[in-house]
């Protein structure tokens, strides 16, 4: 019989007879969906779990699915596809009963997962078994009250009872009322049912004895508290006398509890080290070892010490142990003691040390800010030149043109700026005195640098011109040729691409403007007889005249970039990106329908105005509804009265009239003034027909008819009209930040947002934490990336800023450190500490851009030139 170890309790009173017990490290709880665990160590774990109940017949399925599962774990663990090892790879390792019959279906499907790292064939793993009926399905036998032998199992949506591995019926948690045990008997008590007119309100079935229907029990017990509590029950209060019933809790943190321990507090992301198959054997390393996901409160000396007492998991060696976390409180028990970062927290004496040693002077931090933002810039070139062009090699399908064009744009770029970056390092190293050099000559100033390659930028101002080609490049290929289009939506999701593909492709015209801001900070900086003000002066014009002559063309790819975006995000239009069409706001709106006040996304053009709604759907797309055209349109505010909802106002077609409310005060006049102005120049110009969308909206309904038919989130399960492929989730775009905190925001902040970005180190805190943590932040996009080095190849964590506050913290707080701020949501509270005044002062000011709407106002350019 197994029982499960209490981790509370010491294990000598749990095992009687310790020489015939063995003990094994077996995933408890089975998550519906494998993404909710993060760490790429814990899907490691649970495909373990999976790899054994496939090799031990506990988890059947038909020939397909054992294949398919067999060749992600060969995948895993030898690597890409060649025939004679697979083969015989398959011949002396056993995944799964009779599977020699299977050998050839599963190299044919082996041979389609070239490229598949170990990560990503776990969760493709995790994704196939999850929709197998016996996924993490434990059978008990049992009998009915008639004798029929059945099992009971138990998952986190309620009971269930099968006849062999046929489910015939389940008892959902909302229905049942009570679980006992009495003796060999296991009771279910329901909750009543008035819908039937048969109602049994206890159901009893009989097993095999006392402990295997308290084992059973228990089981029940604890699944429930996993999966249905906010918190851990608190333990019942000793009785007096006499003691009734098992005194039995669940111990330990709930579902809820886990999740929001991992979103709150210091727990990071750790890459995640694994050896394939035939490195272990080297080692002979050749133990099995399963974990589950929830762990005790205090470390349990059965999990560190029967892990690392064979001295080498997963190419980790066993000299962290199992101690105290650097800053003396317990580790995280959501993560292992292999994987604790210990560099990641710096000491009050190393930020002094490090103080005293680098300059003080503000043209230093500006300079050192020039050094940040250009190894971001050139890592975001390589997605492009290395990632991006690599796929695009190796498929048949692109077309010549697109090659060319990307690699006669970006390879001269990539070598200049890596040229550059390489200067601007030497430079920064001999201004901080890391070099001898700096006593032989002045070398604090960075002018005479910038001065030298804006001569050389000068000269690729023609090709720069051209860039815009390599966007439209793109989009008629992608138009061309659906499978390539798919291949770049697939790019979108690797995490090199932590920023939409079209973004990294008119980066170069974006960096033109950070160098123009640097040296206006410059120059404002120097006094004119400063030694580094004439060269600053100089590359500023230079720079000046650059920006000038590429604004006009940059101002109309940022709007064509930003049509192709949103594209992707709504289902219903194809021809969103025509000629003439610029997109001025999204955000979130009530709607007032039959059903009240719904949540609606908007999208405001210069010529139409559409509203969506986002159902629980694959792609996690916005279904439009309906759309407004701005021609004649009139805005109208209503009183808090009329509606009884406030900051209301109505928009007044020709032919339909729609009452919406905004969040806030803020938000209702930013929307009102937009359309206003929108429906204005609506007016006076001819921009393009709204009913250039009709002919993509075929299965949307005519305004008068869905005045009549109330909108329901079910249609977006409907057909997906004009897309003729399954679009990849998209879940995590600015539409959908916008959609879940309820705020808006316009083409303006977008070309705001492109002016502030920034990179940089900074130490980072949470709430309910001590230490501080170092990281490679990368502010872009309205969000903050981060990375735990400049070197990494993509961010390890990502926080959207929109509707989050930018403060600097309150005496109450008891930070008492220098240049901190506060990044605060909700009950979602972050601080960051920053090397200097002007570093803090920036990051300040690039984060405040995104976290707060911008007005109006011509400060760089009017984004509507209609």
């Amino acid at each position: 019989m197994s029982v499960w170890l209490d981790l509370l309790k010491p294990i000598g009173k749990q095992i009687r007879r310790p020489k015939h017990t063995v003990l094994r490290f077996v995933v408890k709880f089975f998550p519906p969906d494998h993404a909710q665990l993060i760490e790429e160590l814990t899907r490691y774990l649970f495909a373990l779990q999976i790899k054994y109940d496939l090799a031990t017949g506990r988890l059947p399925c038909n020939d397909a699915s054992a294949a398919l599962l067999v060749s992600h774990i060969i995948q895993s663990e030898i690597g890409d596809f060649e025939e004679t090892q697979c083969r015989q790879h398959l011949l002396n390792h056993s995944y799964i009963p009779d599977q020699m019959a299977l050998i050839d279906k599963i190299m044919e499907f082996h041979h389609k997962h070239m490229g598949h790292t170990p990560a990503e064939s776990d969760f493709q793993l995790l994704e196939i078994a999850r929709r197998l009926e016996m996924y993490g399905i434990r059978l008990h036998p049992a009998k009915d009250r008639e004798g029929t032998k059945l099992s009971l199992a138990v998952a986190h949506t309620g009971i269930l009872v099968f006849q062999g591995h046929t489910k015939i019926n389940a008892f959902n948690w909302s229905k049942v009322r009570k679980l006992s045990f009495k003796r060999k008997r296991f009771l279910i008590k329901l909750r009543p049912d008035l819908s039937q007119s048969t109602y049994q309100d206890t159901l009893e079935f009989l097993m095999g004895s006392r402990d295997c229907c308290k084992v059973f029990w228990k089981i029940c017990v604890e699944y429930h508290a996993f999966f249905r509590l906010f918190e851990e029950p608190k333990p019942k209060p000793k009785p007096i006398i006499l003691s009734r019933g098992s005194s039995f809790r669940f111990s330990g943190r709930t579902q809820k509890q886990v999740i929001d321990y991992v979103k709150e507090t210091e727990f990071k992301k750790i890459p995640f080290l694994r050896l394939r198959i035939r490195t272990l054997e080297q080692c002979n390393l050749k133990f099995l070892c399963f974990s589950t996901p929830t762990a005790p409160k205090s470390n349990s000396p059965l999990l560190c010490h029967s892990v690392m007492s064979h001295g080498l998991v997963n190419g980790q060696s066993q000299g962290d142990g199992c101690g105290q976390s650097p800053n003396g409180r317990q580790p995280s028990p959501l993560t292992s003691p292999l994987l604790n970062d210990m560099g990641a927290v710096r000491t009050d004496d190393e930020d002094e040390a490090r103080r005293k040693r680098f300059p003080t002077d503000k043209a230093y931090f500006i300079a050192k800010e020039l050094l940040t933002t250009e190894r971001t810039y050139v890592k975001d070139l390589e997605v492009i030149t290395v990632s991006f062009q690599g796929m695009l090699e190796k498929e048949e399908a692109t077309p010549d043109s697109l090659k060319t064009v990307i690699l006669s744009n970006f390879d001269p770029l990539y070598k200049f700026h890596s040229g550059f970056l390489r200067e601007v390092e030497q430079r920064l190293a001999l201004w901080e005195g890391r070099s001898n050099a700096h006593i032989k000559g002045d070398y604090q100033r960075i002018g005479d640098v910038m001065q030298k390659n804006i001569q050389g930028l000068k000269q690729m101002t023609a090709a720069l011109q051209k860039h815009s080609e390599v966007l439209l490049e793109v989009e008629n290929a992608c138009r061309a040729s659906r499978k390539l289009e798919g291949l770049c939506c697939d790019f979108e999701l690797q995490k090199v691409c932590y920023i939409p593909l079209n973004i990294f492709l008119l980066r170069p015209l974006h960096r033109l403007l950070h160098y123009k801001q640097i040296l206006e900070r410059l120059c404002k900086h120097y006094p004119p007889t400063h030694g580094d003000f004439r060269d600053c002066r100089a590359a500023l014009a230079d720079m000046s005249e650059v920006v000038s002559q590429l604004q006009g063309s940059m101002i109309k790819m940022e709007n064509f970039q930003k049509l192709l975006e949103l594209k992707k995000d709504l289902i219903g239009v194809d021809n969103l990106a025509v000629p003439g069409r610029e997109f001025i706001r999204l955000g979130c709106l009530s709607k007032l329908s039959g059903k009240g006040l719904q949540q609606r996304m908007f999208f405001l053009f210069n010529d139409v105005l559409l509203y969506t709604s986002r159902g629980m759907t694959s792609t996690n797309q916005f279904k439009v509804h309906g759309k407004l055209p701005l021609r004649g349109m009139t805005v109208c505010v209503e009183s808090s009265d009329e509606w009884g909802v406030p900051h209301a106002f109505t928009l007044v077609g020709q032919r339909q009239s729609v009452v919406v409310a905004a969040s806030s005060l803020s938000e209702m006049e930013k929307w009102m003034e937009d359309l206003k102005m929108a429906a204005s120049l609506a007016d006076k110009t001819n921009g393009p027909s709204s009913e250039l969308l009709a002919s993509s909206l075929s299965d949307i309904k005519t305004l008068e008819d869905s005045a009549l038919e109330p909108e329901s989130e079910d249609d977006l399960s409907a057909s997906r009209t004009s897309l003729e492929r399954q679009a990849p989730p998209r879940g995590n775009t600015t539409v959908h930040v916008c959609w879940h905190r309820n705020t808006s925001v316009s083409m303006l902040d977008f070309s705001i947002a492109v002016e502030n970005q920034l990179s940089g180190n900074l130490l980072r805190k949470f709430k309910n934490s001590n230490g501080w943590q170092k990281l490679w932040v990368v502010f872009t996009n309205f969000s903050l990336f981060f990375y735990k080095t400049c070197q990494d190849d993509y961010p390890l964590a990502s926080l959207p800023l929109l509707g989050y506050s930018a403060t600097i913290p309150t005496e109450s707080e008891n930070i008492h450190k220098d240049y901190v701020f506060k990044l605060h949501f909700k009950s979602h509270v972050y601080y960051f500490r920053s090397e200097s005044e002007y570093s803090f002062e920036r990051w300040l000011e690039v984060i405040r851009s995104a976290t707060v709407s911008s007005c109006r106002n011509p400060r760089r350019k009017d984004p509507h030139a209609f």
